[in-house]
């Protein structure tokens, strides 16, 4: 679709940018409504806490490996139809949840629902090319808030239907609305022939790279990084025989990052720019976005596990319970992300981050000394969500005003997939602890987590939001000057 010249929104625009709001609820939704079942699945599945991580870690890998290739396809075939293969297999994700009774089924169907993710970079795309300039803050904005509106539905009717139905009716419940949407979508979008279509010699021609290539070495390499290394977390948990596993594995994941990073440099369109990388102005914000979803993911798996443990090692409770404690984080997630833009015009990005990531340490330290409560877990939960809201709008808006235009798409999935790595990452070191500190409780059957367990979580955690705050500092004291020429320099100077 051709680039929206007029300041004020056309009808079809509004539409557009609804219709494709929706996605963020329905695939947060998914990923949240099974939040309170955690402790379903490792009773039901007889797994250990360690692998029970799998199940939040497999979805954002799927979705850091495909996000890239999903972007990158939408360029070469074109957004709407790459949009609804990646929803498609989405639903058979879902369709498969329901029918999983093995953990491998179970984490194979969360991959495939992770492939909806690949979803959002291409869905923004089409919402860029239907808005104006001056309007893309408002779209942002409201597509943004679908995520924490998502999450807010998705937690709260989750619960409700894992109490009264099973973990197994969530998936379904989900399902025709996903279907029902992809079909709105093959109705009412519209857009446009991509460039890459339209001229499929350009890069011949000119001399550039042929952005329809796939950097697939370089995919294979980073999935085998990421995966390796989350298997040796997983498998360090005392034993001998399988910390011999987790070193050989993390062995493996030193190797494929290596690779990965000698690809990358080869290749003309990596999936990570390396010399983006390098920049002031890219890698310190990401970074601090990255630290935060670690440390985020960590707490994303142990609330529901510390709620629904028996007494006197957890509160006793049922999914919601877990819906009740979590709400608080959700609902100010939401708030927040709908003012942080408002916000945005009254403090400095730099100095929004940096107070972001100040209340976020705040809240995990709330969490370690004060978790022996629901309701002062959900306090703790209440400033997380403050902090991360402040972080998220801070640090994204650094990024995009701080690089030129020409590489913002690029700086845009990079970050995307960073912070997809850091979400991975959580779940798994968080398993770790609640595997290696367990005890029993009496006339009930099975090991729990104790509390050290929690107490080292949340150290962690907050180790993980001092050092985030730590480079926001950093980034507070550099002057920040929108890059309009460097970078550009450097790239034709590459070329």
């Amino acid at each position: 679709m051709a680039s929206v010249e007029k300041e004020d929104l056309s009808r079809s625009g509004w539409t557009t940018l609804i219709i494709l709001s929706c996605l963020g609820l329905i695939v947060v939704f998914d990923e949240t409504m099974i939040l309170p079942a955690i402790p379903d699945f490792i009773h039901n599945f007889n797994i250990s806490y360690s692998t029970s991580s799998w199940l939040l870690s497999a979805y954002v890998i799927a979705a850091a490996v495909m996000t890239p290739i999903g972007g990158r396809l939408s360029d070469i075939y074109g957004k709407k139809k790459m949009l609804l293969i990646v929803m498609a297999v989405y639903i058979v994700g879902v369709l498969a949840g329901r029918f999983a009774t093995n953990i491998e089924f179970m984490i194979a169907a969360r991959a495939l629902q992770g492939v909806g993710m690949a979803m959002f970079p291409i869905a923004f795309g089409i919402i860029r090319e239907v808005l104006p300039e001056k309007k893309l803050a408002l779209g942002q904005t409201i597509f943004g808030s679908s995520f924490p509106s998502g999450a807010v539905i998705g937690l709260v009717g989750g619960a409700a239907i894992i109490q009264n139905f099973g973990w197994q009716a969530t998936f379904l419940a989900i399902l025709p609305v996903a279907i029902a949407l992809w079909l709105i979508i093959v109705k009412f979008i519209h857009v446009g022939t991509p460039a890459a279509m339209v001229s499929e010699n350009a890069a011949d021609n000119t001399g550039l790279p042929d952005r329809r290539t796939i950097d697939l070495k370089g995919t294979m390499a980073l999935a085998a990084t990421i995966i390796s290394f989350l298997a040796g977390l997983t498998f360090l948990e005392g034993d001998a025989g399988t910390n011999y596993q987790a070193a050989g594995l993390f062995i493996a994941s030193a190797v494929s990052l290596a690779a990965f990073i000698m690809i990358e440099k080869r290749v003309k369109l990596p999936l990570l720019d390396l010399k983006l990388m390098t920049s002031r102005n890219f890698l310190p914000p990401t970074m601090i976005l990255m630290l935060t979803f670690m440390s985020i993911f960590m707490v994303y798996l142990t609330i529901p596990i510390i709620v629904r443990s028996p007494q006197p090692l957890g509160f006793g409770g049922d999914p919601v319970a877990v819906a009740a404690v979590q709400l608080p984080f959700m609902v100010v997630l939401l708030v927040g992300s709908i003012t942080s833009g408002f916000i945005l015009n009254r403090v400095k990005n730099t100095n929004l981050s940096l107070i972001g990531t100040i209340i976020a340490a705040a809240g995990f330290f709330v969490l370690l000394a004060f978790h022996s409560t629901t309701e002062m877990v959900s306090i703790g939960l209440t400033i997380l969500a403050v902090g991360l809201s402040l972080t998220i709008a801070g640090a994204f808006n650094v990024i995009l005003v701080s690089l030129p235009m020409q590489v913002t798409g690029i700086a845009l999935g990079m970050t995307l997939l960073l912070n997809l790595v850091g979400m991975s990452v959580g779940p798994a070191l968080a398993g770790i602890f609640q595997e290696v500190y367990q005890g029993t409780v009496p006339g009930v059957e099975g090991l729990f987590p104790t509390e050290d367990a929690y107490n080292w979580i949340f150290i962690v955690a907050s180790l993980v939001s001092v050092a985030s705050v730590g480079m926001a500092v950093f980034v507070s004291r550099k002057k920040f000057v929108p890059a309009t020429t460097t970078y550009q320099r450097e790239a034709d100077g590459h070329a």
